[in-house]
């Protein structure tokens, strides 16, 4: 193993969760045993780590097909022990979560490049088995099937870290991996391109305001869905019009804010009782694509909307190798900016998540150990 000069310490900070449960099931601790890499990974000195509704979920076992209401930071009553996160399998506490990291290399195994010892890097979270690497059925999740980022250390595979060149701040970087993949691969997966109109729901959040960003990238007209109280940020990103939450009418307020009542894609991310309205918004030959139901997984579909419009309907959680790689250099390039909510040190993660699940942020929100 390769390492920088200064010398790697054996203990560090670290939050652990050990069972699916509230915020209690967060555990601090001073003496947790630092990492270390094997010979296909490296040591990255954690800088900075951004939240995501995965560990919020994974936490609390959202994800078990046991639970049909909409996303808690508390926990749920009921909860399948079989499929408690989002690959539908239990994961092994105790785990260290946090996906977004941006952070410098200091060791790495004997079949990494020892060039990236001093780098500075952000996260690929998506595990995979690189001699099939779309094998879907293979993946894993950085801070799910292994540990991740709420930690002063992490490992990684050496084909999951991208050094990037920038003047942003780690904090500012560490906003960027989970929700800019997650809104590339449904934009990518929807095939948006500069003909489309977008709209894009929850679009105050993480996911959602990179939704914006890159579908603007894209040349395409965006409509963002936010509380009326995050307009104005929102507009910042770049969407050209915004509506309420949960309007009253969604064919009249798209008809009032854009001239009609019908958009030409869905980047969803909320579910709930919205989705119906969701979809009868589509035109002939629409697309609808989601990556979460934080208002509720369970909705309802008339089919006949469906097939008689032609609609294409996209689930998108794993994404394609080089979409990590695309916003690395949609980032360098500052096509897309970094929107941070809020910073909290690492000791104080569980206020760092009430305060995400109370979601009176716009952006990010970010730890720093």
């Amino acid at each position: 193993m390769a390492t920088a000069s200064n010398e790697i310490p054996t203990t560090m900070n670290a939050f652990v969760l050990t069972e699916h449960g509230d915020l209690n099931a967060l555990k601090f601790h001073t003496d947790w045993p630092v990492p270390t890499p094997n010979d296909d990974q490296v040591l990255i000195k954690v800088k900075a780590c951004g939240l995501n509704n995965t560990d919020i979920n994974t936490r609390t076992g959202w994800y078990s097909k046991a639970v049909t209401e909409a996303t808690s930071g508390g926990g749920y009553d009921k909860v399948d022990d079989e499929d408690p996160t989002w690959g539908g399998a239990p994961i092994t506490f105790p785990r260290i979560q946090g996906a977004d990291v941006c952070g410098e290399v200091v060791a790495v195994g004997k079949n990494a490049d020892a060039s990236l010892i001093g780098r500075r890097v952000l996260t690929d979270n998506w595990l995979r088995d690189w001699a099939d690497p779309m094998n879907r059925e293979g993946t894993g999740y950085f801070g799910s099937e292994c540990d991740g980022g709420y930690a002063e250390y992490a490992v990684l595979d050496r084909r999951n870290v991208g050094p990037i060149d920038s003047t942003l701040t780690d904090a500012e970087l560490a906003t960027f991996s989970c929700s800019s993949t997650t809104a590339e691969g449904m934009l990518s997966r929807a095939n948006v391109t500069d003909k489309d109109t977008v709209l894009v729901t929850g679009a105050s959040g993480g996911v959602g305001s990179a939704l914006v960003q890159l579908a603007k990238r894209r040349g395409a007209r965006v409509v963002g869905m936010a509380s009326e109280a995050k307009h104005a940020d929102v507009l910042k990103l770049g969407a050209d019009v915004m509506l309420p939450r949960s309007p009253t009418n969604l064919q009249s307020a798209l008809k009032q804010a854009i001239g009609q009542e019908t958009v030409t894609v869905v980047a969803d991310i909320v579910g709930g009782p919205t989705f119906p309205d969701l979809v009868e918004v589509l035109s002939r030959g629409g697309r609808y694509t989601c990556s979460g139901a934080i208002a509720g997984p369970m909705v309802d579909l008339d089919l006949r909307t469906l097939y008689l419009n032609d609609l294409t309907f996209t689930g998108s959680t794993v994404i394609e190798p080089h979409i990590f790689h695309d916003v690395v250099g949609y980032i360098e390039r500052g096509e897309i900016k970094p929107v941070l909510a809020a910073t909290y040190p690492l000791a104080d993660l569980q206020k760092a998540q009430q305060a995400f699940i109370d979601k009176k942020h716009t952006g990010n929100i970010v730890v720093i150990p």
